[in-house]
């Protein structure tokens, strides 16, 4: 609509005709309010009965709510209105009429079911507190581009269909390519260390990785977002610099941007961003301290992953956001380096958030030779991945970057109950529609 106006452009004594969805309609007798919705915010319309055009107040009061209308009308100060300004309709237009019953309340009143929201999402998203949590995703993506392009990082895109999986494993979607067979990507790992072999050499990427887990819990998810990083002539710990930065950075742009959409989340006052450095903690010092806090029912030894309950042990004695560092080599993938003084020690780090794990990362192995033997040693053909293998014949530069979990970074920024709140249109082993 050409002329129109957002409703919080709408200011005193102008003529305006504002456009959006019916979030409420109170008939008072000789008067009567309607309240409508567009994306900026409210607008209350007066319909005073008796000096009104009989039709235009029988349309306006009629309408069912969620329907969308357009109002042309002057707007005029009332402290009692919900934003202080309120319209006094001259024409009311009915867009699209929705149903007198909803599957859910878009005003919030009715509390709905997860998998009911889901199954409705863009009725769900007409709520201001759903609405927040995608504009402040928004912002999260925006911010750590902009980190990136600020430590000269380029953006890329590389394949999401790939011929052989990044980790091998089960964990992948199979699909038919032209009558071969072929696998949904679940990780740019090895295309974009092909790419600081390249002339780009410090690359990142946001985009869809695929998991073909059987977990069905509040974190995990089979289609979600990925934020890489990897850049030539670095090591682990710089790499955890930058992830460390880019986390912050995240964080300081909500903090500074996104007020409204916190408020609407009731996380004005208690939303904070790190500060200082993140705590970095070995493996060997990580299982130590989850074994004295004495809240798992069997001790941990060196070489066994970290359970749910011990990272959550862990993260409730840090308090903050911290990395795990020195690995064990066995239990980290073939592609990171372990230490030139400690082979039993991998340069493999994970960046944790109280609550759970974000990322992923580590020091890559740029020597032909020991690449190939890692593959080996993890029952992996080298040659199912010449095409990433050979490219470390012609000058591999040392490498590190990491991927953090984009929706694990949204959900314990709000601290969401499920990671599918953080999500349009959520994959999992349930769902794939909508």
């Amino acid at each position: 609509m050409r002329n129109r106006t957002y409703t919080a452009d709408a200011e005193p004594g102008d003529t305006v005709t504002v456009a959006g969805w019916v979030h409420e309609v109170r008939d008072l007798g000789g008067i009567a309010f309607l309240i409508l919705r567009d994306t900026s915010g409210k607008i209350q319309v007066k319909f005073e009965k008796d000096e009104m055009d009989d039709d235009l107040v029988e349309t306006g009061l009629g309408v069912h709510r969620e329907s969308v209308i357009s109002v042309t009308g002057e707007v005029a100060e009332e402290p009692r209105a919900p934003t202080g300004v309120e319209i006094t309709p001259e024409s009311l237009d009915v867009i699209a009429e929705a149903e007198a019953q909803l599957p859910l309340d878009p005003s919030g009143k009715v509390d709905a079911e997860l998998s009911t929201r889901l199954d409705n999402r863009t009725l769900d998203l007409r709520k201001d507190e759903v609405k927040a949590i995608f504009e402040i995703r928004a912002e999260v993506q925006r911010a750590v581009r902009e980190q990136f392009r600020d430590l000269r990082a380029t953006e890329i895109n590389t394949p999401k269909i790939v011929a052989t999986g990044t980790e091998g494993g089960t964990e992948l979607f199979p699909i038919t390519y032209f009558g071969k067979e072929a696998f949904m990507n679940q990780s740019p790992q090895l295309f974009k260390q092909l790419m600081v072999g390249s002339g780009l050499e410090r690359v990142f990427e946001v985009g869809p990785i695929f998991r073909a887990e059987e977990h069905n819990t509040p974190r995990h998810l089979n289609e979600a977002t990925s934020i890489d990083f990897e850049s030539a002539f670095i090591d682990h710990t710089e790499a955890m610099d930058v992830c460390e930065a880019v986390v912050t950075a995240a964080y300081e742009a909500v903090e500074e941007n996104c007020q409204d959409a916190l408020e609407a989340l009731g996380l004005e006052d208690e939303f904070e961003a790190p500060s200082g450095e993140f705590p970095r903690l070995t493996y060997e010092e990580a299982i130590q301290r989850i074994n004295a806090t004495g809240k798992l029912d069997e001790q941990l030894v060196w070489g066994d992953d970290l359970p749910t309950e011990g990272e959550k042990a862990l993260g409730e004695d840090v308090g903050e956001h911290y990395f795990i560092t020195d690995w064990p080599s066995e239990i980290k993938p073939f592609y990171i380096k372990d230490h030139d003084d400690d082979e039993t020690l991998s340069t493999g780090f994970d960046m944790m958030h109280p609550n759970m794990e974000l990322v992923s990362g580590g020091q890559r192995e740029h020597r032909f030779d020991h690449l190939v033997a890692g593959f080996e040693q993890q029952g992996l053909d080298p040659d199912a991945f010449e095409y990433y293998t050979k490219m470390f014949k012609y000058g591999m530069p040392p490498h590190a970057g990491f991927g953090l979990g984009g929706e694990r970074l949204i959900m314990t920024m709000l601290g969401l109950e499920n990671i599918r709140e953080a999500v349009l249109f959520p994959r999992d082993r349930q769902r794939l529609s909508p």
